[in-house]
């Protein structure tokens, strides 16, 4: 006897959620105050087209003013093991005084977010942010163009991706151009909590196309770009 495996139609409820965080990677954002000094700040309001990323950020924020103003940026990506170091950026700012929202919603100014977090800053090849050493994905990236979202008050921020740097253990064996999925694991938010990915469900039919097929003219426009002289961290 055969076993019906095709998913099963169900009625819908008509739901207002107050947010719409269904689950993304959650991102730790490197950028340059005014004075130089660091800034480490997580979100998850992010995704990938090519060697491009578009981020969601309050125009308020610390981190949206300074990529405003450097139009730099890295995007350090944590793995599943660093869910305490981006809780402890938690309800934390790098502005001063902190924004009315924010101060409301409970967060403090922290001048050292990476000492905060208990996380190295490397100096990055491309952009003036450092890298997060911890983290075993980190993209230098600059500012291409952004757009004001509904009343203004939320940026959406298209940056271009310049250097991509991992950890050796989630790199394809074999390749110089592949990321390992099964090795690689993101640290997810889902409605405000922290979460890590399960095992894969089944082959991806999709995953039969060659990843190099996908490839944009971003990453020969990478290449190009001579390393920055940055000091060391």
């Amino acid at each position: 006897m055969s076993i019906d495996t095709r998913p099963v139609a169900r009625a819908h409820t008509s739901l207002e959620p107050n947010i719409l965080y269904f689950g993304t990677p959650v991102v730790l954002i490197s950028s340059c105050d005014e004075d130089g000094t660091p800034n480490l700040a997580p979100m998850s309001s992010a995704f990938w087209l090519g060697w491009r990323a578009v981020l969601g950020l309050g125009v308020r924020s610390k981190t949206a003013q300074n990529l405003l103003r450097t139009r730099e940026c890295v995007l350090n990506l944590p793995s599943d093991a660093l869910a305490g170091a981006v809780d402890r950026l938690a309800l934390t700012t790098g502005a001063d005084p902190v924004p009315e929202r924010k101060h409301e919603r409970g967060y403090r100014f922290v001048r050292d977010k990476f000492g905060r977090a208990g996380l190295t800053a490397v100096a990055s090849e491309t952009v003036a942010p450092p890298r997060v050493a911890e983290c075993p994905v980190a993209m230098e990236s600059v500012l291409e163009r952004h757009h004001p979202v509904d009343d203004g008050g939320v940026v959406a921020f298209e940056v271009r991706v310049q250097r991509v740097w991992v950890h050796e253990e989630i790199r394809m064996a074999g390749t110089d151009d592949r990321i390992d999925p099964d090795a690689w694991r993101p640290l997810i938010m889902s409605f405000q909590q922290l979460y890590g990915l399960g095992p894969r469900v089944r082959p991806s039919t999709l995953a039969t196309i060659p990843e190099r097929l996908y490839r944009s003219d971003d990453v020969d426009r990478a290449r190009a770009i001579s390393t920055r002289g940055s000091q060391v961290l």
